[in-house]
């Protein structure tokens, strides 16, 4: 199989039902109108995850499994839930640059390799981008950042970009999700060579900005939590701006006769924020109830993936990273064995699913949870619950005094999973950025 290039899309907070290919309520209200026609072009002309789950429902450990294709628990950064600002200075907090990661095997099998967006995986000078693998960088370090001032939640600029080896700071003028865009078609108009990129949108985590809303950056300058304002309307929008840069890339990967030989892994960090919509599940970022975990995922190849697909294998973030250095022929270190399991002979032949044990712990909330089969077991504070999916996705039903023996079994195994993973550490920390004093409970 002939190696292909390689683009691993990640929005921000997006929900598991946003998109128009996964149920997605209608757009500019429009009901047949889709906030996400590009998406929705991608899926149908390729192969789309129904029950594709985050390796967490926080962003920056989902980022460290992805970068590692291991569990993100075998690294400290990846306790934090997630990786604070407060963190700029740290020599723990982040992906050791020691570690092998998904750009720096790629780059290693031949490719060249570039972030664009968002990095999330501690600060310079103990971590980077560029000690980590690519080639290239352009995008912002912490987590969220103003889409017009690029400052981040505590004022500072923070955005950068890769120039002969070195990071530095990058003060340009436009909306963030356009100039990720226009990056990412640079890249790729100069780079003649086989690539990987990390396509990392910060759409449509907060603040809620559309193109339109210059003047509000200013308001929220002091607090871009923006927990005054938003609404699903402006949110939508933020969606309909990434899908519209994406649709850009297919297209200019269409005019160079690339298409074909690239496959385009489209997905969600977690689950989503607050004017998410995660229908018909429960729960979102910060929660291991489905809504919180279930993402959508869209992988299109033409050359190896049949359209109109549609595949209910499970699956984590770390499976695709798996997939990727599968497909691009890298070579795995005996010293740091993966835990993600590559799904591409699913994508060469759709009957090839099987079963995928997954577990995930949160330090908020003593959470933990594992999914096998049609079953899910579920701890949330301190209460333990069983639940079949395939009857009962919203996780209404426990079916733990009815089936006391599979309850039983399933907590031994996440338990003897979780002996093979480091503890806690007892200083990691958890930034839920608001609380019930700021909204409702779910």
């Amino acid at each position: 199989m002939e190696k292909p290039n390689i683009i691993f899309i990640v929005a921000d907070d997006l929900g598991y039902a946003d998109l128009g290919c996964y149920g997605g309520r209608g757009f500019d209200g429009d009901c047949q109108k889709s906030v996400s026609p590009e998406l929705d072009k991608l899926a149908s002309n390729g192969m789309l995850f129904t029950e594709g789950y985050a390796n967490s429902p926080v962003c920056s450990p989902t980022r460290f499994a992805l970068m590692t294709a291991r569990y993100q628990y075998r690294l400290r950064g990846a306790a934090e839930e997630p990786i604070s600002s407060k963190s700029r200075g740290s020599t723990t907090l982040g992906l050791p640059p020691a570690h092998p990661t998904l750009p720096s095997l790629l780059r290693a099998a031949g490719y060249a390799t570039a972030l664009i967006g968002k990095w999330h995986l501690g600060f310079e000078p103990s971590f980077g981008p560029l000690q980590s693998g690519y080639d290239e960088f352009f995008g912002p370090m912490s987590g969220g950042v103003d889409y017009f001032t690029h400052c981040d939640s505590r004022g500072v600029h923070d955005l950068w970009q890769s120039e002969k080896g070195i990071v530095k700071e990058q003060r340009e003028v436009g909306y963030l999700t356009d100039l990720i865009t226009e990056r990412a078609l640079n890249y790729i108009e100069r780079t003649e060579t086989r690539f990987f990129m990390s396509l990392h949108y910060t759409a449509p985590h907060w603040p809620w900005e559309t193109r339109d809303d210059l003047a509000l950056a200013q308001e929220i300058k002091d607090n871009i939590f923006h927990l005054h304002g938003g609404n699903i309307h402006s949110y939508r929008r933020m969606i309909h701006h990434m899908d519209e840069g994406i649709g850009r890339i297919a297209s200019l990967l269409q005019s160079q006769g690339r298409l074909n030989d690239t496959l385009i892994v489209f997905t969600s960090d977690n689950g989503g924020e607050r004017f998410s919509d995660n229908w018909p599940l429960v729960g979102g970022k910060m929660d291991l109830t489905e809504g919180g975990i279930r993402v959508p995922y869209i992988a299109h190849w033409p050359r190896v993936i049949q359209a109109g697909q549609v595949s209910a294998q499970q699956c984590l973030t770390m499976d695709w990273s798996a997939t990727m250095l599968e497909a691009g022929a890298a070579n795995i270190s005996d010293d740091y064995p993966l835990d993600g399991q590559s799904l591409l002979k699913l994508l060469v032949d759709p009957a090839q699913n099987f079963e995928r044990p997954l577990f995930w712990r949160m330090n908020h909330r003593g959470q933990r949870a594992m999914r096998l089969g049609a079953y899910k077991y579920l701890r949330v504070d301190e209460h333990d619950y069983l639940f079949d999916l395939t009857q009962d996705a919203r996780e209404r039903a426990n079916l733990g005094h009815q089936q006391p023996d599979r309850l039983l079994a399933m907590r031994n195994a996440w338990e003897e999973w979780n002996a093979t993973m480091p503890l806690i550490p007892a200083d990691a920390t958890v930034s839920l950025g608001y609380g019930r004093a700021d909204m409702p409970q779910r």
